[in-house]
């Protein structure tokens, strides 16, 4: 799994799994374990997938600190 850190200094693991027409990416926050899944068409740009499987992370991180 690659590793990308956010703008927030937060690492997160990424893994892409091709499934025929689509790609399913799942984002892990390294710190909390928090993840989350997301698919998108298989032929798409790896760094497109990865971004909006980061940007739900951050949404949902965030969601998470706001209730608490």
């Amino acid at each position: 799994m690659p590793n990308r850190v956010s703008k927030g200094g937060r690492e997160i693991l990424i893994e892409i799994v091709t499934i025929g027409a689509y790609a399913k990416v799942t984002a892990i926050d390294a710190a909390t374990g928090t993840e989350v899944s997301t698919t998108g068409p298989a032929d798409a740009d790896r760094a497109t997938l990865e971004a909006v499987a980061i940007r739900k992370l951050q949404f949902v991180l965030n969601k998470q600190n706001a209730t608490r």
